[in-house]
């Protein structure tokens, strides 16, 4: 739908400017015209007497090709250093879902240098093809060369859905693929789909702050592109005789690339990364400043486990950004969260409430945190997790 004004019914009364809630209607050179706020709720269609303003139906767009044409699903192999991101096994296990429902075969593309022997992991679990795309220039992550790499082998293979994680490598060069295809993007996805008539993508994110789930189609482009958290989907078990296709791609464009990659530096962990932590210590802005954060560390460090963080404790600089746990954050399901002067916001449950066992420790007997949580403790945390630091302290590997 679109709202129209006519100009020529128009008379500048203004009664449209006062009856829309969202300020989205204004007055220009005695003239209603409608900014972006505009949501077409109709409100102002109904007051104005006049008749210059009227919803109008628009045609949906033209399918951009034959959708025929488009068939198979791919996942996006990152790998860092020769090692397969773990969102790719989990998005392997995914797209072998949704390939058996489409009928249809589940390929991997991994891009870098000397990494050929990982072709092999993918096709374990669960990938029917493997297109290794292996080029010194590739060796170091590298915006423009990755993209130009998927989207040529895109354009050239037609497959009808990309899957790629929501890594800061898969958020920082997908998007140029999707704009180089001409097609959409839906990021940070939490669940997927598929619509074996339609051949439909469901793909599945919070929003409006975490508070709803929006599931978004892309009807009439392909491919159809998302990127996905880790930690949502179950890895398939590991199957060494499976068999598979290995296809070897060259790398075109180099001498293309506008930037080179000098040196990277990898950020030092005093503890566990927390995406792939079994046990998460968190803390929130109950833990006061990022000096208290030593409680939660040497709570982690007893434990063996990673230290998390909400955004609040995040945005304060307690904690870099790296730690930070919910919809703006990373997603993690650890075997146990410990949830330390946490509130429990609706983005920080959509990071961690698939946990297996969460305990929260909070003054606060109503916070939200509790609804969600296996276990409570109400109390002062600079009480309470000393105490089970030194409990653990005195019982490593065991309950105390």
């Amino acid at each position: 739908m679109a709202l129209l004004v006519c100009k020529e019914a128009c008379t500048g009364c203004e009664v449209c400017v006062d009856e829309c809630p969202f300020g989205a209607i204004e007055m220009i050179d005695g003239l209603a015209v409608i900014n972006e706020a505009c949501t077409l709720c109709g409100a102002c269609v109904e007051v104005c007497e006049f008749e210059a303003l009227e919803m109008e139906a628009v045609q949906p767009a033209t399918p951009a090709a034959d959708l025929t044409a488009f068939r198979g699903i791919w996942v996006f192999a990152e790998q860092r250093h020769g090692k397969i991101a773990p969102v790719v096994l989990e998005l392997l296990g995914e797209g072998r879902r949704l390939a058996d429902a489409l009928d249809t075969h589940l390929a991997a593309v991994l891009l870098g240098h000397d990494i050929g022997e990982k072709a092999s992991e993918l096709v374990a679990h669960g990938a029917d093809r493997v297109y290794v795309a292996d080029d010194p220039v590739l060796k170091d992550f590298n915006g423009d060369a990755y993209a130009a790499v998927l989207a040529d082998l895109t354009r050239e293979h037609k497959p009808e859905i990309v899957l790629t994680g929501a890594t800061a490598i898969g958020r920082s060069f997908v998007p140029r693929v999707a704009a180089r295809l001409g097609t959409g993007l839906t990021a940070d996805c939490t669940g997927l789909e598929v619509n074996p008539e339609t051949r439909e993508l469901l793909q599945t994110r919070p929003a409006f702050g975490g508070n709803i789930l929006a599931t978004i189609l892309c009807p009439n482009h392909r491919p159809q592109m998302a990127t996905v958290r880790h930690k949502v989907f179950k890895q398939l078990q590991n199957d060494p005789g499976r068999r598979g296709e290995i296809m070897a791609v060259a790398m075109n464009g180099a001498a293309a690339l506008r930037s080179e990659v000098l040196k990277t530096i990898e950020e030092i962990e005093a503890t566990v990364n927390i995406t792939e932590a079994d046990i998460i210590v968190s803390g929130g802005r109950g833990v006061g400043s990022g000096g208290n954060f030593s409680v939660i560390e040497a709570l982690a460090r007893a434990v063996g486990g990673a230290v998390g963080a909400t955004r609040g404790a995040v945005d304060a600089g307690w904690m870099p950004y790296s730690h930070q746990v919910g919809q703006t954050g990373k997603t993690v399901c650890p075997k146990l969260y410990i949830a330390c002067g946490i509130s429990g916001a609706v983005q920080h449950l959509a990071g961690m409430q698939s946990s297996d066992v969460i305990v929260a420790i909070n003054k606060d007997p109503e916070a939200p945190i509790f609804e969600v949580a296996t276990y409570g403790i109400v109390g002062d945390l600079f009480e309470v997790v000393p105490m089970l630091t030194k409990a653990f302290g005195e019982h490593p590997g065991g309950a105390p």
